[in-house]
């Protein structure tokens, strides 16, 4: 019996890994398939690394588990964007000294920022000026969803009162808010050493949300559906986005986005101790410039030596670097999928239109209420409706005595042909695109004091906004 390939076992191991991928004629090495890893998209040519990406990936990490995140070297140390003159005046005169040349200060306000921040890389420290804005928290959550959720924000404007202090600074998580005129005496005492890095201690993880998708049978798509999420969150919307496929073994879903699983996983649920944002992000696999998977594919002899907690690390460190986890976990008993499954900010079991699936989904229902914020009703998925000899969507609600609450058709062709090339199945009007857009409102949906209620679209009580924080507030 051939013996398992041996897998990094520190951080600078990954490290050296993707350097080496970099010279290996676009090979990324690691153990698991073989190095010869067809892209399924292009005949012939070898999958790549995204050459943007190359610089992170070859930077020294250092193994400190308490490093910050904000000690990426490719980060801007500030980007603020504001208004009017004197704000631009009074953070020139007060940033002279904590910044190294000229402050990155543009004009324009929460929308402006909103835009640059879909293509620009996140700075340490974000000013952004909501003066004139009609719906300024509603602006700020959006620019919550385009930002790294590590970001310190400091949030400036004309808008007065504690209420609206309170919703910016503990629903939302921004750092602080000023309200304007904006003199250099406060830059020089509260935004000049946030900028130097010497911001206080964060003493609370309120980043991006655990989304968990769980079949409740085999053969149901769950899969598909998490891939296709995550690339709605990470492709469409921009959004800073990972996927993890806990199954080391045989998971499928860095091979439905063409992706070559890495060793990171496996070192991370073994030795959580190490694991910390900067090492989260390499030992991800980019497959688009905002959506990263972490996965593995180890030999089927190999085992995880799974130790206990890991996957509290694994999360914490996740959390500070994107705005979406989306995890394909299914029900499957063992410490590894038990920690996932008590971990998520919302749950969704995805189901099919059998027998099987409905009594399936009714003995797995009362035991997947429990989230990180509660208890809360998981998002059910009824997933290729229409195949022949099926119930309909009426017999399932039925039979569960309960609304489904996305229902997605049978498209085998489409489906298949997307997995095939190592696609996703969004593009252009189909079906499955618009249960997918569904789905993705009522994992992400959230209520603001200014914001309006749409018809249709589902809303969250004001007491789960302050447990899923849209940016990471810093104490």
């Amino acid at each position: 019996m051939a013996q398992d390939l041996p897998y990094p076992t520190d951080v600078q191991a990954i490290s050296d890994s993707h350097e080496q991928s970099a010279d290996s004629d676009n090979v990324i090495d690691g153990p698991g398939p073989p190095a010869e890893w067809p892209d399924r998209r292009r005949p012939g040519r070898l999958s790549t690394v995204d050459p943007a990406l190359l610089p992170l990936l070859r930077h020294p990490v250092e193994s400190t588990p308490t490093q910050r995140l904000s000690a990426r070297h490719h980060r801007p140390a500030l980007t603020a964007f504001v208004t009017d003159g004197a704000s631009e005046r009074a953070l020139k005169d007060g940033l002279a000294d904590a910044i190294a040349g000229t402050p990155d200060i543009r004009r324009g306000g929460v929308r402006t920022a909103i835009a640059a921040m879909q293509h620009a890389i996140t700075p340490n420290v974000l000013i952004v000026d909501i003066t004139d804005e009609d719906q300024p928290l509603t602006a700020l959550a959006q620019l919550a969803n385009v930002v790294e959720p590590d970001a310190c924000v400091l949030v400036i404007g004309e808008t007065d009162g504690v209420d609206f202090y309170r919703e910016v600074t503990r629903s939302l998580g921004a750092n602080d808010y000023f309200r304007k005129p904006l003199t250099n005496d406060k830059v020089l005492k509260i935004v000049a050493p946030l900028v130097a890095g010497n911001a206080p201690t964060i003493d609370d993880v309120r980043g991006g949300g655990l989304v968990v998708v769980t079949g409740v049978r085999g053969g149901v798509g769950a899969t598909t559906l998490a891939v296709n999420l995550a690339g709605h969150f990470g492709v469409s919307m921009r959004r800073h986005t990972v996927l993890l496929d806990p199954d080391i073994h045989l998971g499928d879903a860095a091979f439905q986005l063409n992706v070559k699983p890495g060793p990171g996983l496996r070192m991370a649920l073994e030795t959580p101790d190490r694991i910390d944002a900067l090492l989260a992000e390499r030992a991800a696999q980019p497959a688009a410039d905002r959506l990263h998977v972490l996965s593995g594919e180890e030999g089927l002899a190999a085992k995880l030596n799974y130790a206990g907690g890991g996957t509290d690390s694994l999360m914490a460190a996740l959390r500070r670097r994107y705005n979406f986890i989306i995890a394909d976990v299914p029900f499957r008993p063992g410490p590894l999928h038990d920690d996932l499954l008590k971990q998520p900010h919302q749950r969704v079991l995805v189901m099919s239109p059998t027998l099987s699936s409905v009594r399936a989904m009714l003995r797995l229902l009362p035991v997947s209420t429990k989230t990180a914020e509660g208890t809360k009703r998981p998002v059910i998925v009824l997933n290729r409706m229409g195949t022949p000899g099926s119930l309909t969507r009426r017999e399932v609600e039925e039979a569960l005595a309960l609304k489904v609450d996305v229902a997605i058709p049978d498209q085998p062709r489409q489906v298949a042909t997307a997995a095939t090339m190592g696609e996703l199945t969004l593009t252009g009007k189909s079906a499955i695109r618009t249960g997918i857009l569904e789905l993705a409102r009522h994992v992400a949906s959230a209520g603001l004091l200014d914001s309006p209620v749409e018809s249709g679209s589902p809303q969250v009580a004001p007491s789960a906004r302050s447990a899923w924080r849209l940016f990471r507030r810093k104490s």
